[in-house]
């Protein structure tokens, strides 16, 4: 009759041990992945505010090292004797980048909408996204 050692006992649980460890450190790390993703996607898809904003475009530029976007500024028109306000955007669309390329220095009313809380800088620098452009009217 053999009797089972105590010590190859103790190093057969180890091994189930560091298992059931790195099995439940990986569950973590892969919700936290999923979570995060999940935010990111909400941030992306569902907007805070939308509205238009109409002014002469100064500045478009495709900027990032690593995420290049198109980033903007909409002087926006002021009264008269005041200083003109900002209005600084992001296009995510490359088609709608194109054509506020070709109507630089021009009039024009930007469709937009808010995504507050996007994390990182990959998605534009902005918390403004433009949708849409048309060239405004005289004033």
């Amino acid at each position: 009759m053999t009797q089972a050692n105590p010590a190859s006992a103790s190093s057969a649980a180890a091994p189930s041990l560091w298992h059931r460890v790195r099995r439940t450190l990986m569950l973590m790390l892969l919700l936290v992945v999923l979570v995060l993703g999940a935010y990111t996607w909400l941030s992306l898809h569902i907007s805070y505010s939308d509205g238009e904003r109409a002014g002469v475009l100064q500045k478009l530029s495709h900027k990032g090292w690593l995420c290049k976007t198109w980033e903007g500024e909409l002087l926006l028109t002021p009264l008269p004797g005041t200083v003109p306000e900002k209005f600084v955007f992001t296009v995510p669309d490359a088609a709608v980048a194109q054509r506020l390329n070709g109507l630089l220095g021009q009039r024009l009313v930007l469709s937009y909408e808010q995504h507050r809380g996007v994390p990182g800088s990959c998605f534009g620098d902005t918390e403004y996204f433009v949708q849409n452009v048309r060239e405004a009217g005289s004033p």
